[in-house]
């Protein structure tokens, strides 16, 4: 096997791992569907436990969903024994949107030592397929000891 294959199912697992200890994330069923060097994407289906009182995604779930695919874009590129925790964000929400899933796409900007810079773009899958932009979100991050 190629040690480029390894080391990608080595980071897949990382990011993998560290989803299924995120008690929030199962809740909302997020879902990992890529990882690569500086990239993540994460899907939430549409469901009552991410609504707001109109019937569409609460800002809070789409909020949640750009934070952890930044902040896993963010720990592909930390180093061994170490997480990321975020620091701050700001998110835009374009527009709204009920059924199908959010998919949020986390992209390493900047990585250094201690910081990393993320963005996450979300956008909205309809049943039909059809792609729609949902919000953006610009992320700053640090670096912190692996816990046990």
């Amino acid at each position: 096997m190629p040690t480029e294959t390894l080391a990608s199912d080595a980071l897949w697992q990382r990011i993998h791992n560290s989803l299924n200890r995120q008690g929030m994330m199962l809740h909302l069923q997020a879902r990992l569907l890529r990882v690569e060097p500086g990239l993540v994407e994460v899907a939430l289906p549409y469901s009552d436990r991410v609504t707001q009182q109109q019937n569409g995604f609460h800002g809070g779930a789409m909020g949640a969903l750009a934070d952890i695919a930044g902040g896993y874009a963010a720990l592909t590129v930390a180093a061994e024994g170490l997480e990321v925790t975020t620091v701050e964000y700001k998110i835009n929400f374009l527009a709204a949107f009920q059924g199908g899933e959010l998919r949020a796409t986390g992209r390493v900007v900047r990585a250094g030592r201690r910081i990393i810079v993320t963005t996450a773009d979300v956008v909205h899958l309809a049943a039909d397929g059809k792609q729609s932009p949902c919000a953006v979100m610009q992320q700053t991050l640090t670096t912190v000891p692996a816990t046990p």
